[in-house]
């Protein structure tokens, strides 16, 4: 019985379809839409823990700033920061909180001390070492080519395996 409604017209008006289609596309993002985060009370705090947090890494990422990361600890740690802003703490000692918790790594840039040295020189020494390396096994390589020579059996016995693999 489908059948036949959709063959003699009286079904579904699929001509209407891309029409449909589209009211659906534009009506259904603001249907769907959450509802949008106040903005900050306290623009000036805001704007200090923007600060802060950009100066500190995700512990989580490590590659990201804390202002940019979502990760959940991340949002505690700005949670935190906010709170000890609203608290009257100023910026060196909400990070001398955050190094005294999680260590100088939770700095972008780490104060140059003994505990940090690795952190400072630790990729340029890689590198040096790294460069080193390449140098030594580069002249080791350049001297086993230069070194090796072929007696006239040896140059004899090449000629005729190459003349054997030409026939």
């Amino acid at each position: 019985m489908r059948t036949r409604m959709f063959r003699s017209g009286r079904g579904f008006p699929f001509s209407l379809l891309p029409a449909l289609l589209l009211a659906f596309v534009l009506l259904a993002p603001p249907v769907f839409a959450g509802e949008a985060e106040p903005l900050a009370q306290d623009e000036a705090a805001e704007k200090r823990l923007v600060e802060i947090s950009t100066e500190l890494r995700c512990l989580v990422c490590q590659n990201e700033s804390l202002a940019g990361s979502n990760a959940e600890l991340a949002v505690d740690l700005r949670r935190e920061i906010r709170t000890m802003i609203k608290s009257g703490k100023n910026n060196s000692e909400i990070m001398d909180f955050m190094v005294s918790r999680y260590g100088d790594f939770v700095r972008y840039r780490p104060p140059l001390k003994g505990t940090t040295l690795l952190l400072w020189f630790g990729p340029a020494l890689l590198f040096l070492g790294g460069f080193g390396a390449l140098i030594v096994f580069l002249r080791r390589r350049a001297r086993a080519v230069t070194e090796t020579t072929l007696s006239d059996a040896d140059r004899q016995q090449a000629e005729q395996l190459l003349e054997r693999h030409d026939a």
